[in-house]
């Protein structure tokens, strides 16, 4: 039986994400022991092995309440419903005598390669499923891509390549499996961003003015961590509630040794993303200190170079200061050499200090300390007896 205003897909139809006529269309599978097959009409009864599957968009997130109840005779609270409804729930798990509800939000779209200036936005929304027996219902996106994958996987794969799901824990399972594996691709291009900030945080040559992306790229990655831990939450706590069901548990059984290796990956793979992003946190801040300890290096250097050529003149200007006095009797005042003999000792002067300032490496070329931090090393390295020899 079918609520008014709902058709169920029909099994020769193409898989959509959407319906652009604007009919609601909800996809029902039948998976029964090493086949899967879509389905016209909800069935009322399920015999043994059977396993039923109704996929929903947000815009259906009521249709499939009254053939579920006609199928499993549960009725879901009206309070679940709304969190069905709300497209910024957080991920989540909740569950009754009769029904578990595991709200888990997915990636959106597939991230695109930014631009040189531009920041990954990781937008996304919830999936909510409802684990009922011998029923799962998810209430999804409409562009979502796990849920058709995986759809056209069980329809079309051979019984001998992969052992079909027997249990809604088992199909949800594998959903959220594709899920998090959406966010593992993302890594590569919030890696490739970073180093790309590293490399112009950390270049001499040119200052740094992306500040307002680095602040919004690290936004995005306080936002993505918060999301990995009530993915987290939402998953033990599922687990946790299958790993000792009490005597009011209801329809809830302990997880399989398949279902409990299955969850752990899928709670392994978020914890990859999560230490990634933390990963990636600590390595922007350790880019942005070595910018501004560079910063200030440089700020050392010329302050460095600009008080040497002070302590040069002073003394230059010290002696000028003297003989611009005016005396009618001065040293060297008549001598016909006096001029030339005042800048023969200013500029000895200048060199002492220089030569001076030189030995104690107040003034150093660039150049120079290079070439002799290369010889140093050059130097260890010759002398390391465990080096293998060049050539």
């Amino acid at each position: 039986m079918q609520p008014a205003g709902c058709v169920i897909r029909k099994p020769d139809a193409p898989f959509v994400d959407a319906n652009p006529t604007g009919t609601s269309i909800m996809q029902a599978l039948l998976i029964k022991g090493d086949s899967a097959r879509l389905i016209d009409q909800i069935p009322e009864t399920l015999a043994d092995g059977e396993l039923v599957w109704l996929d929903c968009l947000y815009e259906q997130a009521r249709e499939w309440v009254e053939p579920v109840q006609n199928l499993t005779g549960i009725t879901v609270f009206e309070d679940h419903l709304l969190d069905a409804e709300n497209r910024n729930h957080p991920s989540y798990f909740d569950s009754t005598q009769t029904y578990e509800m595991i709200v888990f939000r997915g990636l959106a779209v597939e991230p695109e390669q930014p631009a040189e200036s531009n920041t990954i936005r990781a937008r996304t929304r919830p999936t909510i499923f409802f684990v009922m027996p011998g029923c799962l219902v998810t209430v999804r996106p409409p562009d979502s891509r796990t849920v058709p994958a995986l759809q056209q996987r069980l329809i079309s794969q051979s019984p001998t390549r992969q052992r079909f799901p027997a249990h809604p824990e088992d199909l949800m399972l594998r959903l959220l499996n594709g899920m998090v594996d959406r966010y593992l691709e993302l890594r590569q291009p919030m890696t490739e961003q970073l180093e790309r900030w590293q490399r112009r945080l950390l270049d001499s040559r040119r200052s740094f003015r992306q500040w307002h992306e680095l602040l919004e790229a690290r936004s995005e990655m306080r936002k993505l961590e918060q999301l990995c831990e009530e993915q987290l939450d939402a998953l033990r706590n599922w687990i946790d509630e299958r790993a000792e069901p009490g005597p009011d548990a209801g329809t809830s059984a302990a997880l399989s040794d398949a279902q409990r290796v299955r969850a752990s990956n899928v709670v392994e793979h978020i914890n990859r993303v999560l230490n990634h992003v933390r990963r990636l946190q600590d390595s922007i801040e350790t880019a942005v200190q070595l910018h501004f300890s560079m910063t200030a290096h440089r700020t050392n250097e010329t302050m460095r170079a600009l008080t040497a050529i002070t302590a040069i003149f002073l003394p230059l200007t010290l002696i000028t200061g003297i003989f611009g006095m005016n005396f009618d009797s001065m040293p060297w005042i008549a001598l016909p050499y006096g001029f030339w003999l005042t800048i023969g000792l200013m500029g000895l002067i200048a060199v002492l200090l220089i030569g001076i300032f030189k030995a104690r490496r107040v003034i150093e070329h660039p150049s120079s300390a290079l070439t002799a931090r290369r010889l140093r090393q050059r130097s260890r390295n010759s002398e390391d007896p465990a080096r293998p020899a060049q050539g």
